[in-house]
């Protein structure tokens, strides 16, 4: 039998499992396990700048891959602490990641050591599975016990934290006949998929609400197919995002109090039936359950039978994986299509694409300072459907999810559940690192991109370029906005005189000069003043990132103060009507958009004057 170290035979097991890249920080508690890295060759390391960072870019790179799992490494004490952020929103986001860190020896747990922390007792409410390793021999098996934790059920984040004597002490361990555990995930059953489709035939105006988890199943094709096969609109949630495109026909927009279109929520409020496949009724989806609830009747699919029920109970439940429910609903709804037994929705649909195609938010203002509704126009406009867009929390998440346009699974890349400031720059990063020839859009806000900006020279260093769009009105926007419940305006104005700016003028009243810090990370960057100015600097950026290879800050200077579109109910949304009329004659119909058979682009969820 073989021997080697424990941490030989943890890299041997995660190049076994499928891993090729890890993100991480390294430090004297957890160097064996870099020295098996560099012995073992195979799986590349990318060296953030902070190790909460290291966690955002494997939550991105396994967002956007999914036949890997990232993997982010952190030393003793702080590594792991800080990596719990990104533990939370894997978690929250039913993301695997696994996060591996160092310890203090065996015998110096419980002698307050340096940097000794109980990091797994920390990390147990937001994972599936945190463990500290106490026998060397035992590492092999707990970590293909973590791969098969998070691939099962519903799919989340493990720590499995190693003493420095457990990584250095020799196992016997032969990993040329290790294999992976088989991955469980429960299947419904054809009884209650036809139930199911009973109570769907029945309804007059059904609706399918699309959750993560169906992109998580890889199981987006299937999801259209049936929804074309009973010809019932789709709502996709935040975190379903691109499981149908924008553009077809029976996209009925998404439904929320803040990430959604009024033509969404207009139409979820007219549904009776509401099927939920790989969902979890969240708050920002639903509001107020009375609401949401009233007069509809719902079947909730989830992979994980302790969501069922965990919101509001539904009329019916059924416990699968997403991918496997809709491979039998589409199986069952073409059986019954072939016998004539599907109703006629043509009248229900067509509803759905009047409201779809009348129901807009104006996006077209020529204003200086810029607002930020033509930033997002323009960003269709410049950006085509392979776009891999990352962004993570504040009104220009919520301005992007109800502007910008997603047409396929993966290419929306957001923490939705958690919403940590500062994940977009890392995330984006393992974005790239997961399909280097994507092209990646970020957006943040000015204070999101202040959040963990340091990890741009990690882009300049590893050379993934990616254009990043900052949308500076130097506020916490989102937190001035709810602040008008409380009349107040306190503690959100990021605005300074810097006396370094390069800007001059109202740019130098705007604070942190973010040009200048992006340019000393080692990536290019482009200030933007005017609505006409947008599409020029997207076409220099995607030039300077094919020239240099590092990522390109693109900043609009915004007005200082915009209200973005929302309410505490889905039929209480406070659409700040000068911004919301409803306009009959649309120059772009997204209904025509969405009826041409190669419809691809132009699709816009806002309108032009």
């Amino acid at each position: 039998m073989p021997r080697m170290t424990a941490a030989r035979a943890a890299v041997e097991v995660l190049k076994r499992e499928g891993v090729t890249n890890a993100f991480g920080v390294p430090g004297a508690a957890i160097n064996p396990l870099y020295a098996a890295l560099r012995d073992s060759g195979g799986v590349d390391h990318v060296l953030a700048r902070h190790v909460e960072g290291a966690s955002h870019m494997a939550e991105g790179y396994t967002r956007t891959d999914p036949g890997n799992i990232g993997v982010c490494i952190g030393t003793s004490g702080p590594a792991g602490t800080d990596m719990i952020t990104g533990l939370y929103s894997a978690s929250a986001d039913s993301i695997p990641i696994l996060c591996i860190t160092g310890q203090a020896p065996r015998s110096r747990l419980h002698k307050e050591d340096f940097q000794a922390v109980d990091v797994p007792s920390i990390a147990k409410p937001v994972t599936k599975m945190a463990v500290t390793v106490l026998e060397p021999s035992q590492v092999p098996g707990v970590f293909q016990q973590a791969f098969h934790e998070m691939r099962s059920g519903r799919p989340g984040p493990v720590l499995i934290d190693l003493p420095l004597d457990v990584q250095q002490s020799e196992i016997e361990f032969d990993p040329d006949t290790y294999e992976p555990l088989p991955v469980y995930r429960p299947v419904a059953t054809e009884a209650q998929i036809a139930k199911a489709l009973d109570m769907l035939q029945q309804a007059e105006r059904p609706v399918i609400v699309a959750g993560g988890g169906i992109i998580n199943a890889d199981a987006a094709d299937e999801l259209v197919e049936f929804a074309e096969l009973v010809d019932v609109p789709v709502i996709p949630t935040l975190m379903g995002w691109g499981t149908i495109p924008d553009d077809h026909r029976l996209m009925a927009g998404m439904a929320g109090l803040q990430t959604a279109h009024r033509y969404g929520n207009a139409t979820l409020l007219e549904a009776d039936f509401v099927l939920g496949i790989g969902n979890r009724w969240a708050n920002r989806h639903t509001g107020g359950l009375e609401t949401y609830t009233r007069g509809r009747t719902f079947v909730h699919v989830d992979v994980e039978p302790t969501q069922i029920g965990r919101v509001f109970p539904p009329d019916y439940g059924i416990a699968s994986d997403a991918g496997a429910a809709l491979r039998l609903f589409v199986h069952q709804a073409r059986q019954r299509a072939e016998r004539d037994q599907l109703p006629d929705r043509s009248a229900w649909v067509a509803d759905c694409l009047q409201r779809k195609h009348t129901l807009y938010r104006k996006t077209h203002f020529d204003e200086v300072p810029i607002k930020p509704q033509r930033v997002y126009e323009e960003m269709n406009r410049a950006f085509g459907p392979d776009t891999r867009y990352v962004s993570s929390i504040g009104l220009s998440q919520i301005a992007a999810a109800q502007f910008l346009h997603v047409y396929r699974p993966r290419h929306w890349i957001n923490c939705g559940q958690a919403g940590p400031l500062g994940w977009t720059v890392p995330a984006a990063l393992g974005v790239c690192v997961a399909d280097p020839d994507a092209t990646v859009v970020a957006l943040s806000g000015d204070y999101d991109f202040q959040f963990l900006l340091e990890e741009l020279a990690v882009g300049a260093q590893f050379k993934l370029p990616y254009l990043h769009v900052v949308v500076n009105n130097s506020y916490l926007g989102l937190i001035r906005q709810a602040q008008r419940v409380f009349d107040m305006d306190y503690c959100v104005q990021l605005a300074f005189e810097n006396i370094n700016s390069s800007g001059g003028g109202t740019v130098g009243g705007y604070g942190v000069d973010h040009l200048k810090v992006a340019e000393g990370l080692g990536c290019k960057a482009i200030r933007v003043t005017e609505p006409d100015q947008l599409q020029p600097a997207f076409e220099e950026a995607r030039k300077l990132m094919i020239e240099h290879r590092v990522p390109v800050l693109v900043e609009a200077i915004l007005e200082r103060v915009t209200n973005i579109s929302m309410g505490t109910e889905i039929d209480g949304i406070n659409e700040f009507e000068d911004l919301a009329d409803e306009l009959e004659d649309a120059p772009t119909s997204i209904a025509a958009a969405a009826q041409a058979p190669d419809a691809q682009q132009g699709v816009p969820a806002a309108v032009t004057d």
